[in-house]
């Protein structure tokens, strides 16, 4: 067994995939590097034979009719040979020295009668405009260096929730979780790091700066323009979520498990509202209304404490509604790092 699989699903990503994949080599032969081609039309797919050609040990090829971004991540998670898991997005990277760190630690969980569920690392955004970075870590969250559980945690701010930059799952975790993300919808990673959460038991906190996160492009799902225009995939992914786990039937050991589980679903919440008013369409203000009833259906006690939350607040009607509703696009700018 491999020690751990890089997923990296690539979609016309010929410009930038080679700077991704030649920081992921470094791992050696302990790693695998899953390229999976997801119908490009560019010269993605060659690229990527090129690099399993040279390193047939390391590197191997998936080449798929096109199904998004979740349909990447799922055929990785269905062929992997690693006993950990991770995604690289295609314009992203790894930090040479923190990888070298992270694969020394991995090699210590391999040798225990239970390996940790989940490693967590720090994440870095790169902004391509003005050549700035900053960096997103969990230091006073977290304990560093040590096997800990959910109840050791402290608070995660809003800036601070963990997301798929952050996390390398136990590859067996993900698939007890039974997570199989949409195609062709954006924003699934939110899925890929909620869902599989209750079945983590023990986590490990490494202080290292690992992921680079690529942010500037226009053609990026983060883009203020491009979330009000795909806000039916942020509706449809609140939705699933929504659905993927029961929260109060988490035991009372994952007590603040449970309370970041809340507050992480009600900021998809937030997040859906915001960008449903700032659509304005007849259309869009029903598509609203629509939500909170699908949340009410599934979970009376779910629905009652989201309204208490920024979400409900962000749902007022009138002047008032809208000036929340501009509080909580600025509450998402910090998660997710819009302009």
């Amino acid at each position: 067994m491999k020690l751990i699989t890089f997923t990296v699903p690539c979609y016309n990503s010929a410009d930038y995939m080679d700077r991704c994949i030649e920081t992921l080599l470094p791992a050696g032969e302990e790693a695998e590097i899953i390229l999976v081609d997801d119908g490009s039309k560019d010269d993605t797919g060659r690229i990527a034979d090129e690099y399993a050609a040279q390193y047939p040990d390391i590197v191997r090829v998936i080449h798929q009719e096109n199904g998004g971004h979740g349909e990447g991540v799922n055929q990785g998670i269905r062929n992997a040979q690693g006993m950990y898991f991770k995604v690289v997005d295609s314009d992203d990277w790894l930090d040479a020295d923190a990888l070298q760190k992270v694969m020394a630690c991995l090699r210590k969980f391999a040798e225990m009668e239970k390996p940790v569920d989940l490693l967590l690392c720090n994440y870095v955004y790169e902004h391509v405009a003005d050549n700035t970075r900053h960096v997103i870590s969990y230091k006073g969250i977290m304990p560093q260096d040590r096997v800990f559980v959910w109840q050791e945690c402290g608070k995660f701010p809003p800036s601070q929730n963990i997301l798929m930059h952050s996390v390398i799952y136990r590859t067996q975790v993900l698939r007890d979780s039974g997570i199989e993300l949409p195609k062709h919808t954006f924003y699934v990673d939110n899925i890929f790091v909620y869902q599989p959460l209750p079945y983590v038991q023990t986590l490990y906190y490494l202080n290292l700066d690992l992921y680079r996160y690529f942010i500037g492009r226009e053609d990026q799902s983060v883009n203020e323009k491009i979330m009000v225009k795909r806000v039916d995939q942020q509706v449809l992914v609140t939705k699933i979520m929504i659905d993927a786990v029961d929260l109060y039937a988490l035991p009372q050991e994952q007590k603040k498990l449970r309370a970041y589980m809340f507050n992480y679903l009600f900021m998809m919440m937030t997040i859906s509202m915001v960008f449903l008013t700032m659509d304005g369409s007849a259309e869009a203000l029903e598509k609203k209304k629509i939500l909170w009833a699908y949340m009410r259906h599934r979970d009376q006690r779910l629905y009652k404490r989201c309204r208490l939350s920024l979400a409900g607040l962000c749902d007022l009607p009138g002047a008032v509604g809208r000036k929340i509703c501009l509080g909580g696009y600025r509450i998402a700018q910090k998660i997710f790092k819009f302009n």
